[in-house]
């Protein structure tokens, strides 16, 4: 009996810690949730870790909003044009909503996404995962979220 409650100890003290420092470990970029911050990857191309941080200190980017294309299973992947159109107008207004008019026309923020790889993509991924960052590339030490 006793040997199962270290054990049952030992699990908890794992799974709390994994808890505490989600914020500073790296992690799957397909499983950031709005408000997660992170470093935005230097090299953009199949991005599949990012690395976490409380938003209270220095990352490069928040997310702000998940949205699922609505493109069926086998689709064809999209060209970069239509892209760009559907992060615009997905992405686009999320971003004005979390952050505020006045910081979004204040020329100092912009945003990004994660998108579905063409092989993730031809398998039915759909989901985007849009982030805010510094268009002067200088870290965030706060959230980006506007405040009501």
């Amino acid at each position: 009996m006793r040997g199962w409650l270290i054990r049952l100890l030992i699990i908890g003290a794992i799974a709390v810690g994994a808890f505490v420092l989600r914020d500073r470990i790296s992690g799957n970029a397909g499983d950031l949730k709005v408000g997660d911050c992170f470093d935005v990857p230097a090299n953009d191309n199949n991005i599949s870790d990012v690395q976490h941080h409380p938003c209270t200190e220095a990352h490069t980017g928040e997310v702000f909003a998940l949205v699922t294309h609505p493109a069926a299973k086998g689709a064809p992947v999209l060209s970069t044009a239509d892209l760009e159109t559907y992060l615009g107008g997905a992405c686009g207004p999320l971003f004005i909503s979390y952050v505020g008019a006045t910081a979004a026309n204040a020329g100092q923020l912009d945003g990004g996404a994660f998108y579905p790889g063409d092989k993730d993509w031809a398998d039915g991924g759909r989901t985007v995962t849009c982030y805010g960052y510094r268009i002067d590339g200088k870290p965030l030490t706060s959230s980006i979220k506007a405040t009501p």
